[in-house]
């Protein structure tokens, strides 16, 4: 066997254990999050080992998009550091064994604090889950490691249960790309959606007039590549914008009329959004989430009427 095929021998043995543990959630991972949502304090993850390293990579994930969250090595909380922890917090105990000495010594210290715990654990009958308030079972039946010893197929496991958690938790707070940035201003997105609407937006915009048929409608639409057209007054093409013709449009003329012989001012939508060129790309994308929309008219300031370029959502996140 050569290397890649054990490679993918090893994908394959733990694609079946998570497999496993996908089908044994049940309400208990429903009670834990609605206990998670409704903290009024922060999210608090102790671990020590190759599960502290999740552990730390499960409060960096919740802190990042919206769960107030630390982590705190056990260890270091037994000699000071569970000062860091108030009666408000929820505190996740992750110990695959659950039998690990450090994280049961601190249990008793953190339920004096008034704390509700949360264990994750590989070991549902365990002393850490049954002294817990609530027990997320992360079980594998075997490691992929040879030896049966190296934290492999369990640390996996458990890091993709706090992958869910987090993903839960941004389902419920409505978590958007725009909260994104403001947690991520050093990342990527985060720079870029920290930026103005007038270094993203497109000047070409496409243009038609009220009586513009609607063959020429879809073929501007086609040639600007924004899935939209504005449209103008035809008593004056460039100074009146009088509505917008938009993807959706189109399909609904199609199926509202048999003669295609219709004009602009039949298929369009008379209001459309718009945002002045200095917003940030975060204020862009609040509008299109509020109205369930992808493009946005720009002005030059929010007094003036006059729409100098586009800002789609594709400028603003590149789905490819």
């Amino acid at each position: 066997m050569t290397h890649a095929e054990r490679a993918k021998q090893i994908f394959t043995d733990e694609i079946c254990e998570l497999q496993r543990l996908r089908d044994s959630i049940n309400g208990d991972f429903d009670r834990v999050i609605e206990v998670l949502y409704a903290c009024q304090g922060k999210v608090v993850v102790l671990g020590i080992g190759k599960t502290g390293i999740v552990g730390h990579k499960m409060a960096a994930s919740f802190a990042s998009t919206g769960t107030p969250s630390i982590f705190v090595n056990v260890a270091e909380a037994m000699h000071g550091d569970l000062g860091m922890i108030s009666k408000d917090d929820v505190v996740i105990l992750v110990s695959n064994s659950g039998e690990t000495s450090e994280i049961l010594n601190a249990i008793d210290p953190i339920h004096r604090i008034g704390c509700t715990i949360v264990a994750l654990t590989g070991n549902l009958q365990s002393p850490l889950a049954l002294r817990a308030d609530y027990a997320l079972s992360v079980h594998v039946d075997s490691e992929v490691c040879p030896l049966g010893l190296a934290p492999t197929t369990s640390t996996t496991a458990t890091l993709l249960m706090g992958d869910a958690m987090m993903v839960c938790l941004m389902e419920l707070r409505q978590f958007k790309a725009e909260n994104f940035a403001l947690y991520h201003p050093g990342g990527a997105l985060g720079r870029k959606l920290l930026g103005r609407v007038k270094n993203f937006m497109s000047t070409n915009v496409p243009r038609v007039q009220l009586n513009t048929c609607f063959r020429d409608v879809v073929c501007e639409m086609t040639d600007k590549h924004l899935g939209m057209t504005m449209v103008y007054d035809q008593l004056q093409p460039m100074g009146q914008c009088v509505g917008i013709i938009t993807d959706g449009d189109v399909r609904r003329a199609i199926q509202r009329y048999n003669d295609v012989q219709i004009t602009a001012e039949q298929v369009m939508t008379p209001s459309y959004k718009k945002i002045c060129q200095d917003a940030l790309l975060t204020d862009a994308l609040a509008i299109m989430d509020k109205h369930n929309i992808t493009t946005l008219a720009v002005t030059e300031t929010p007094e003036t009427a006059t729409i100098i370029g586009i800002i789609s959502i594709h400028h603003i996140i590149d789905f490819n």
